[in-house]
């Protein structure tokens, strides 16, 4: 059966103030019957103290006797053979207490407050006795005790009032238990639904919701990891719209770059099926066709490529190799291609400068920095700079180019992602893939590589990779 929580947390409430009042009350009416019977053992024993002090004489009793019997108090003398000397009677009677008590008496010890259910006469009545013993006082003797009762009922009356103003407090208390529980569950179950509401907002989307947190108990600590979480939720979001926008861009600049040779390619065929063209002509549609299937094939490679590394599917081969070597055919590689879009490539290096890295990876690395210089510099200079420094190599790809603002430098690093969207149709920029594919494979190297660059006077790339000391030598 399903029960509320607001009634949970109400009836717990309730039992805990209940179980608390029946406690204390329980306790109090302990402490105030134990009071009770102390306060009249107290009372008792100074009423018999008093007539001792005043050496038992008989009008002297007979006087307390008149003024205590409005209180139900009774005195009785006893001699020490346990005979009853007052009040004086025609029959013999005793005290009726064990030897044991009477050799207490008999040894100073006054015998502290006990229930009777008969008194001395045998009369059924239940009362509060002490027994105070007396001596001589030229000899200091036992010469027997006194006896002061009081009945039971007048200590039990006034234990009634304590009871009936108890009750009437554990009501006023039951009502208020009530109230507060309520007030307790229905401020407790209020969080909790404000915490419900706010889930249900993210649940359909709304990521601006955000919770009050007092930092007072676990409640403001569940809304803070809310907050933190529907922050989290909400950046994640945003990634996600942004990725699909570049998708889907990515999509239609592959779309749009693959029609392109496509339709070259097929128009060729065409022409070659129904003897279109020339016989001089051939050869250069067949190098035609050849160069626009190397950048389809170029397209496909990069985004496969992309995920191999991005999945880790990749193994490199790091070896320690000539880095001006290296260097020096990747320039000779792209040096047509800076021609085209009037730009000089620069290399500056040491001969004898070693990197410890996998050869093909690092010059892929290389390859698809400078052809991002390339397709963002035009009749400006590329200078590819390499030196040693204490266990690292470090190499500098610096062009003269447009540049990037600080937003564009923390974004180029994302996949489908181009700094200028004016020449995402260049020949040597299609996916916009090369330099996350050059991020992830330099920390497949354990290498570092950071972007410095001001709008309109150019960008400098740095990559930094370790050499151990054992590679080294």
């Amino acid at each position: 059966m399903r029960i509320n929580y607001f009634y949970q947390q109400m009836l717990a409430f309730f039992a805990v103030v209940m179980t608390v009042l029946i406690i204390l009350g329980f306790s109090f009416l302990q402490f105030a019957r134990s009071t009770a019977y102390r306060n009249t053992e107290t009372q008792l024993f100074g009423y018999a103290e008093a007539l001792i002090d005043e050496d038992l004489q008989t009008d002297k009793i007979e006087s307390g006797q008149i003024i205590l019997k409005n209180q139900g108090v009774s005195i009785f003398v006893f001699d020490h053979t346990d005979n009853m000397t007052y009040p004086i009677t025609t029959e013999d009677y005793v005290s009726g207490i064990s030897d044991t008590d009477l050799d207490k008496l008999k040894n100073g010890e006054p015998l502290s407050l006990t229930q009777r259910n008969t008194d001395f006469f045998g009369n059924q009545v239940d009362t509060a006795i002490v027994y105070q013993p007396f001596f001589t006082q030229s000899t200091g003797d036992f010469y027997g005790f006194i006896a002061v009762s009081a009945p039971i009922s007048t200590i039990e009356s006034s234990l009634e009032d304590i009871r009936n103003n108890l009750f009437s407090a554990f009501i006023f208390s039951l009502i208020g238990a009530t109230i507060a529980s309520y007030l307790f569950a229905k401020f407790q179950v209020n969080r909790i639904n404000r915490i419900r509401s706010a889930t249900h907002k993210v649940a359909k989307g709304d990521f601006t919701i955000q919770l009050e947190n007092k930092e007072m108990d676990e409640f403001d600590d569940l809304a803070a990891d809310f907050n933190s979480m529907v922050d989290s939720l909400k950046s994640a979001q945003e990634e996600i719209e942004r990725q699909e926008n570049r998708r889907r861009q990515f999509m239609a600049d592959a779309a749009h770059e693959m029609r392109t040779p496509l339709t070259t390619i097929n128009g060729l065929l065409e022409g070659i099926e129904h003897d279109m063209i020339p016989e001089n002509q051939k050869q250069r549609s067949i190098q035609l066709m050849q160069n626009e299937t190397r950048r389809l094939i170029r397209l496909v490679n990069e985004n496969l490529d992309y995920e191999k590394i991005r999945s880790n599917q990749i193994v490199l081969q790091k070896q320690l190799f000539n880095t001006y070597e290296a260097l020096e055919m990747i320039v000779e590689q792209l040096k047509g291609k800076a021609n085209d879009s009037g730009n000089e490539l620069v290399l500056e290096c040491p001969t004898d400068l070693m990197l410890f890295a996998d050869y093909d990876r690092f010059s892929q690395i290389i390859v698809n920095i400078i052809q991002n210089a390339i397709q963002f510099t035009d009749n400006g200079e590329i200078s590819i700079i390499g030196y040693a420094s204490e266990n690292e190599t470090i190499l500098k790809i610096k062009d003269s180019g447009i540049g990037m603002s600080a937003e564009e430098v923390e974004s180029i690093w994302e996949r489908y992602y181009k700094a200028d969207s004016s020449r995402k149709n260049t020949k040597y920029g299609e996916s916009g893939l090369g330099l996350a594919i050059v991020q992830q494979l330099v920390n497949l190297h354990d290498a570092s590589v950071t972007v410095e660059s001001v709008p309109g006077e150019g960008t400098t790339f740095t990559l930094i990779f370790p050499i151990e000391e054992t590679k080294k030598s």
